[in-house]
């Protein structure tokens, strides 16, 4: 079998780009205008005297200008011809990297109120969770806590300075149903996860692990990528703490199951540490794997770019062009060689934040999302069209004052109060002379300080009955009781608030609108109509309200689904 001319297999030879292509039309055209404009100067010299002609026409080789118009040709045929896109190779890439998260999930229990661990199991793993997030593992983080049920304290996001502040706020009080239902907790934790592309990580801090939680973590199915850490917040000579029925009990650390864990594949077990070594071998290990490839046994054949090699001839015509004259024609043919890859023709002319001003304008704000480059831009778009999470995730990118108010606003429409509130502080911090963060603050703080009278005055159950309930609670809705973390429970808060309506008061990049200083407060029941005295933010408050409306949600639901 004969070699490939050149090394090139021109049986597979083919272009990348072929629509560029129709750029030899007009090159075509103007070379044939030349060579008229070059026939054409001969027919001046019989409307002009002989002895006129050497003053009056210059002189000049005809094989000159053919060399220059051929030269001029070649080169924007090479020029054209990179831009197209020859391929004749594939080239076997790997699938796409996706970056991996992690969830915390911590155990607010009876138990972990025990003090063997100084000054408590549950102080010492708030503590620890600080060194966790003080040690930047770099990846989106959760936080799940579980007593009796499960729900999710702060969704996934790169801001752990939201995680901070809802720490200390976490205790036993705000949990709806005592217990320690390590399952839910874990069922929760997953699905967070399950809502990215990448597997994740989990750390999982509790007291107590015994037989039953050896089967539960063992029956989770984890893969290549997903790590369950456990970080046993006990000791081995434990504390006496009550049982079922009130009983006393000594909640101790069991070695012998903690081994068995340790055993298992993709599980770490982390001692407890004085110091904070151990958070920071969880935090190295999400480092580390913080990238994950997709499938990458599996490989996917890409088409290889080799335009470049016209790029060495391009060039050594490009050097002919240092003449007298010939400028004009190197900076038409610098226009259209380049061989460049470009997602759209717009992109060789406009920057993608511009294309994505114009699709505003038009009112395709999906599309100008996706052309923003600018996480502000590119926010303010997704808030136009209505999807907030992905307004949160461009928000959460921009550290500016402007961004973190525009963040509060599109936290307030997802229904997270807390992070609403916190980043309308955030901006006011960021930006004293923010007026309009100050006033969105402090009217979402009456809203919720309103909200929590309106419940303790309206919506308590007659003595007795809750309790009833609270112990004949089933998990197995979980989004229900995901706080928002998950995009089933996302569904759910956006079916309660069909009715309210919200400006929603977004900000261009260029200036600040006028904030009615009524937003996100307007038709919420009688919260508007009620003057209320302005009281302290209290997070451990409002996730102790949240986590009620969450069980009570669940339970309707389930006495629905029964009734169905």
């Amino acid at each position: 079998m004969d070699k490939p001319l050149f090394g090139i297999n021109w049986s597979e030879f083919h272009f990348l780009r072929p629509e560029y292509l129709w750029l030899f039309l007009p090159m075509f055209l103007l070379f044939g205008l030349s060579l008229f404009f070059f026939q054409d100067q001969n027919k001046w010299k019989k409307f002009i005297a002989p002895a006129l002609r050497p003053y009056v026409i210059r002189k000049g080789s005809n094989t000159q200008r053919i060399v220059m118009l051929s030269l001029f040709v070649l080169g924007f045929s090479f020029g054209l011809m990179a831009l197209s896109g020859p391929a004749w190779e594939k080239e076997e890439l790997p699938e796409k990297s996706l970056e991996t998260s992690a969830v915390i999930c911590l155990e607010i229990s009876p138990s972990m109120m025990a003090t063997d661990i100084q000054p408590s199991r549950l102080d010492r793993a708030k503590l620890k969770i600080e060194d966790f997030i003080n040690s930047n593992p770099r990846a989106r983080l959760g936080l799940v806590v579980y007593g009796g049920t499960a729900h999710v304290v702060v969704p996934l996001t790169r801001d752990y300075s939201i995680i901070s502040s809802h720490i200390k706020s976490l205790s036993t009080n705000i949990m709806p149903v005592q217990g320690a239902d390590m399952k839910a907790g874990l069922q929760l934790a997953n699905q967070m996860i399950e809502g990215t592309d990448a597997p994740g990580s989990i750390l999982l801090m509790a007291d107590d692990f015994g037989s039953e939680e050896v089967e539960l973590i063992s029956s989770m199915g984890l893969t290549e990528g997903m790590t369950t850490n456990i970080l046993c917040i006990n000791t081995p000579t434990g504390a006496s703490v009550s049982g079922a029925g009130g009983k006393k009990v000594n909640s101790a650390m069991n070695t012998q199951v903690l081994q068995q864990l340790q055993a298992m594949d993709y599980v770490e077990v982390i001692p407890l540490t004085l110091d904070d070594s151990d958070v920071k071998q969880v935090s190295g290990r999400i480092k580390t794997n913080l990238v994950f490839q997709e499938k990458p046994e599996e490989s996917s054949d890409e088409w290889q770019d080799q335009g470049w090699w016209l790029i060495i001839p391009l060039m050594i015509i490009f050097l002919l062009w240092f003449r007298k004259g010939w400028v004009i024609y190197g900076l038409i043919l610098m226009i259209f060689t380049s061989c460049g890859q470009v997602e759209r023709f717009d992109d060789l002319w406009f920057t993608r934040d511009y294309q994505g001003q114009r699709l505003a304008k038009d009112g395709k704000y999906e599309e100008a999302a996706a052309r923003y480059e600018d996480p502000l831009l590119k926010g303010n778009a997704y808030f136009k069209a209505g999807d907030f999470n992905a307004a949160i995730n461009a928000y959460t990118e921009d550290s500016s004052a402007l961004g973190k108010y525009n963040l509060g606003l599109a936290y307030f429409q997802e229904g997270q109060l807390d992070e609403a509130l916190r980043a309308f502080g955030l901006a006011a911090k960021l930006d004293p002379s923010m007026e309009e963060a100050v006033q969105q603050g402090e009217g979402l703080s009456k809203m919720l300080a309103n909200t929590d009278k309106m419940s303790t005055d309206s919506a308590e159950d007659p003595p007795g009955d809750e309790s009833g309930q609270d112990n004949t609670v089933e998990n197995n809705d979980m989004e229900d009781l995901g706080g928002g973390g998950q995009e089933a429970t996302e569904e759910d808060m956006k079916k309660e608030r069909k009715s309210e309506t919200v400006n929603s008061d977004i900000h261009k990049a260029e200036e600040l609108d006028e904030v009615p200083e009524d937003i996100g407060v307007e038709k919420q029941s009688m919260a508007t109509k009620v003057m209320m005295r302005k009281v302290d933010d209290d997070p451990a408050l409002f996730l102790k309200r949240k986590f009620e409306f969450q069980v009570k949600s669940s339970q309707t639901k389930n006495l629905q689904d029964e009734k169905n």
